[in-house]
């Protein structure tokens, strides 16, 4: 398909909607956009580090720290990759309400990321406990929804 025909469909598109659901499909737009550049970045920054720590002899696999540092740059991309495929699937489905499970799903990551580059010899025993009742509380909301979706399923 060509970009004429492409901005051809979206004009299709954005025709019957009102001028708030326009707005809402230009920020999404906007944010996806940004969303790439900022993934993008990440890899190429990911890509970097990776072949400078292997091609500098500096890797060694025994080193937790340069693994703490690695796995917390992957899952930076991983997380900025969910965050970008929950705006488009609001976008594909019109609805204008982030889906509340892609949300948790996103938080879950981000406190996951944190506990893998957290240093423990500096981290006190409150910090900990304080991650673990947030997964914990997010593990359940998302087990909830889950039940809630698949008992709705199984209804209707």
């Amino acid at each position: 398909m060509s970009i004429r025909n492409k901005f051809t469909a979206l004009k299709l598109e954005f025709e019957p909607l009102s001028l708030h659901q326009r707005f809402e499909r230009v920020v999404v737009l906007i944010l996806t956009l940004l969303l790439v550049i900022v993934v993008v970045a990440a890899m190429w920054n990911l890509v970097l580090r990776v072949f400078g720590l292997v091609l500098s002899g500096g890797f060694d696999p025994s080193e937790y720290e340069a693994f703490q540092a690695v796995f917390g740059m992957i899952f930076a991309v991983i997380i900025a990759l969910e965050f970008k495929k929950s705006i488009l699937v609001v976008a594909a489905r019109g609805e204008s309400i982030v889906q509340i499970r892609s949300v948790i799903v996103i938080a879950l990551l981000a406190i996951c990321r944190k506990i893998i580059i957290l240093d423990l010899s500096k981290t006190d025993a409150s910090h900990i406990l304080a991650l673990a009742v947030a997964i914990l509380a997010l593990g359940t909301v998302y087990w909830l929804i889950s039940d809630r979706d698949r008992r709705a399923v199984r209804n209707g």
